[in-house]
């Protein structure tokens, strides 16, 4: 058994037995627990979940989005990564320039009522259109604000200038290893206390560690969908890792979560179940282009997975 499906796993056994019911900001409802933290040794194997199928390619196009510091999912639609419609479709509906049909708390209401999810659906391949085929459109509700490219890319200090964290820390890696200041934030207090970002981030911080030629990395987490954000969250700190790690000319260590607010929706309690039902696979391998060192040179086609054999993917509906 692989270790990363079965600490998973674990951990979703611990929230059902032991977390609480609270209420949220979607309206939906979680299961909770304060305070969590998984380990994985990078060198083991890649951590994608193989009991059920994780879409690969969508974590490395959303990566890669992340690292060019761009904010607009016109990005995400052009390489067909939808993980990030629901936020921007949000913005639109919500606009005086939207004369469609009411969609107001679409999450919820699409995965109750069929007819509803009809229109649902039409209204969201209309925005998807639109963002990818109208530049004004895209600039007004494609955008998604302050979210995690700016902030990793052109962070905005008090004193106007802007600052490359991810430059910044590769610069780190390579010439003062030993540092404790290897350090890439998120959570820009102006741009959350003013909404200036669709949505506040989730993984708020992440912070490395060199040691025996080795690269660890540990990201934090406010706040944690475990069915269906942790799974890419923990593949994409490992990628991130991988990739840093390629350019510094260091080997992969440890790969630390550690969340806060964790939860499972309550409307994800049956998918858990049926994902804990199953045995893990043998996990992947991470294939890099040799050719490049770069991180910012990579492309979605220089990023492979090799001997990934895992169980159907389950589905379920995104709280937003």
């Amino acid at each position: 058994m692989n270790q990363v499906d079965k600490d998973y796993l674990a951990m979703c056994d611990y929230i059902l037995k032991n977390g609480v019911f609270k209420g949220d900001r979607t309206g939906t409802g979680t299961i909770s627990i304060f305070g969590h933290q998984l380990r994985f040794n990078l060198s083991q194997g890649f951590p994608l979940l193989t009991t059920k199928r994780v879409p690969f390619r969508l974590i490395v196009s959303e990566l890669l989005w992340f690292l060019k510091g761009d904010t607009n999912v016109r990005y995400l639609l052009e390489n067909n990564n939808h993980i990030w419609d629901e936020w921007g479709f949000q913005k639109w509906i919500s606009s005086t320039d939207y004369t469609g049909p009411d969609m107001t708390n679409f999450g919820i209401r699409s995965t109750e009522d069929e007819d509803f999810n009809n229109r649902y659906q039409e209204q969201m391949n209309i925005y998807q259109e639109k963002v990818l085929s109208d530049d004004t459109f895209a600039k007004n509700y494609g955008d998604l604000g302050n979210v995690y490219g700016k902030q990793w890319r052109s962070w905005e200090g008090a004193n106007g200038k802007t600052y490359d964290q991810i430059k910044w820390v590769i610069n780190e890696i390579k010439t003062n290893p030993t540092s404790r200041r290897l350090l890439v934030n998120a959570w820009a207090v102006d741009s959350v206390y003013e909404g200036l970002m669709q949505l506040p981030p989730c993984h708020f911080c992440f912070q490395f560690y060199v040691l025996e030629g080795k690269l660890s990395c540990m990201f934090n987490m406010r706040s944690n969908d475990v069915f269906l954000g942790l799974p890419f969250n923990i593949a994409s700190y490992a990628l991130l890792t991988h990739l840093i790690a390629n350019e510094c000319g260091l080997e992969v260590g440890d790969l630390i979560y550690t969340g806060a607010d964790v939860h499972i929706y309550s409307n994800h309690v049956e998918q858990i179940k049926l994902q804990m039902s199953r045995e893990p696979r043998k996990l992947p391998t991470l294939k890099l282009n040799p050719a490049i060192k770069n991180i910012f040179d990579f492309d979605v086609q220089d990023i492979e997975l090799l001997n990934y054999d895992p169980h159907p993917a389950i589905k379920a509906p995104v709280a937003v």
